[in-house]
């Protein structure tokens, strides 16, 4: 059975904009544990406050399948491992396991640690020594092992010597620069497995796109341990991305190493992490994204509908995903009549089907996209249908943008105010009304939403949560094409609608309106309001 690894609160956590708290790594540590990670690497102890706090919190933790581990460096050149204040830091730490990073490249040795290669052997051996000598379980990390092979093969080999004479549990290989081959990763392992007879553990990044391919090699070649760290976060590039890593292990090579159940958490872990790092999900990342099982063209989703398995190379469900259907230009009719059904709509026939499909091409052509924006799609579904009657129609706008100069007394030599009107019809009233905003977007919404409000009162549940536009055409200056999405949501449900147009106030003006008329058309009387003349 292979070991997992994961280093996400460390390693992951170098990746540029990422800085967890003691809290987060506790957390995130709670669902490694339950989704049957054998090893956490926590932290560096005493390095930065953040770690020493954890690893006095961490000795407190409940984990029911993963051992919590601590990582450091070989002592210092010229310092003993019983005075090194790192090694010492790690013993201190309460961990049952360490793991120790030492130099097995000569030219790191010699120009970054500047000391001898005979030193550097030396510190390896006396820091494993010393810390079994503790009752740990020790793993020794060979930095730079791959480049170090390459260069100085002899004396790559001889730093995994010393850490396994000195009784290493695993002698784990990094390729540190993330540049190495499958191909170089699968000689430099055959030679260590003949000059060698130890444990050993791959550590791959993935500066070169080849970690997770790197990883898989390795196990192949027979290595025991695999580290990684979630949604492959990491510096630079990131780390083998054990999201992938799993499940191509589990599920391709037939290598057990978690339960199924705890399999089908991945998707739901992916993004818990992605949660607390505060990090937006990789929609197409494999396994665990949005879009990993994901169809958009019409001949992919009519074979998709009579055999899933015809455009998916194995069920979501086992990895805890879920089939999705995109409707787009490149959409046929199964993938509108699928998108209805899935979205709990009615496409009865062949024609109403085709007249949806027309529609949606027509509509992209023109800078609409679908495939982001469900709940305008559900709006053309239900307009299509013979007897639909929109809860309101639009009867125009108008949309004022002034600026005003300022009295000196205010300090400010400008202001600028825009004003929206609005005439909307609902059933047999029209309505005006008029209101000012911080923009024009912001101001057409309060002046709509004060005439639907007096018949529709609990729509002032809904506010907009996002506003992106994006110009489609930049080649035509200020003239050109925008896209506006917006995303609403009531408290409860989350929905995103689409406008388009060369004029930005009337894309948001589109988008704008199916967002308020896609939630009045899924409240139903009684619940999230009552139509006007309805018995309260």
């Amino acid at each position: 059975m292979i070991q997992l690894y994961d280093c996400t609160l460390r390693d992951g956590a170098q990746r540029e904009g990422i800085s967890l708290t003691a809290e987060d790594k506790l957390k995130i540590a709670q669902r490694l544990d339950e989704m049957g990670i054998h090893f956490i690497e926590g932290g560096w102890p005493g390095s930065n406050p953040k770690d020493v706090e954890f690893f006095r919190r961490a000795k407190g933790f409940s984990l029911n399948h993963a051992k919590l581990v601590a990582f450091g460096s070989t002592r210092r050149a010229g310092v003993s491992p019983e005075r090194d204040a790192n090694l010492r830091a790690l013993v201190a730490a309460g961990t049952p396991v360490v793991t120790i990073v030492g130099k097995s490249w000569d030219f790191h040795v010699t120009q970054v640690l500047e000391t001898t290669l005979k030193e550097n052997l030396a510190m390896i051996f006396d820091s494993v020594s010393y810390l079994k000598a503790k009752g740990l379980t020790v793993f020794f990390d060979a930095e730079h092992f791959f480049d170090g092979f390459k260069a100085n093969k002899d004396y790559a080999l001889k730093t995994l010597g010393a850490a396994a004479r000195a009784g290493a549990h695993c002698l784990v290989l990094c390729d540190t620069n993330g540049g190495s081959l499958p191909t170089e990763i699968a000689q430099a392992i055959t030679a260590v497995k003949e000059a060698i007879d130890s444990p050993l553990g791959i550590h791959t990044h993935n500066d070169a796109e080849l970690a997770v391919a790197n990883s898989l090699v390795a196990v192949r070649l027979g290595v025991s341990q695999v580290q990684g760290t979630i949604n492959g976060y990491g510096e630079r590039c990131g780390n083998a991305n054990l999201c992938s890593v799993i499940p191509a292990l589990q599920l391709k090579m037939g290598i057990p190493c978690i339960s199924d159940e705890q399999l089908s958490r991945l998707t739901e872990v992916a993004h818990y992490v992605s949660e607390i790092v505060n990090l937006v999900p990789d929609a197409h990342q494999p396994y665990v994204g949005r879009s990993a099982f994901g169809h958009k063209a019409g001949l992919h989703v009519s074979a998709f509908m009579k055999c899933p398995q015809s455009y998916q190379h194995l069920p979501p469900e086992m990895v805890g995903n879920k089939s999705r259907v995109l409707v787009s230009e490149l959409s046929g009719q199964s993938n509108v009549v699928y998108k209805a059904r899935e979205r709990g709509l009615k496409v009865d026939h062949k024609d109403q089907a085709q007249a949806i499909l027309e529609q949606v091409k027509t509509l992209e052509n023109q800078g609409f996209q679908f495939d982001g924006a469900e709940a305008s799609f559900d709006l053309l579904v239900k307009r299509a249908q013979p007897d639909y009657q929109p809860p309101f129609e639009l009867v125009d706008f108008m949309v004022v943008v002034e600026k005003r100069r300022r009295p000196p007394s205010s300090g400010k030599k400008e202001e600028s105010l825009s004003e929206a009107m609005v005439k909307v019809r609902i059933r047999d009233e029209v309505i005006h009304t008029a209101a000012e905003g911080n923009g024009p977007v912001n101001a057409l919404d309060a002046a709509l939403r004060k005439a639907l409000l007096q018949f529709y009162p609990h729509l002032a549940s809904v506010r907009l949560t996002d506003y992106k536009v994006r110009i489609l055409d930049e080649s035509g200056g200020t003239g050109s094409q925008v896209r506006v999405l917006i995303e609403s949501t009531d408290g409860r449900d989350q929905w995103r609608t689409v406008g388009s147009s060369a004029n930005i106030i009337e894309a948001s003006w589109l988008a704008l309106v199916d967002s308020l008329e896609h939630w009045l058309l899924k409240e139903e009387p009684g619940e999230g309001f009552s139509p006007p003349g309805s018995p309260s």
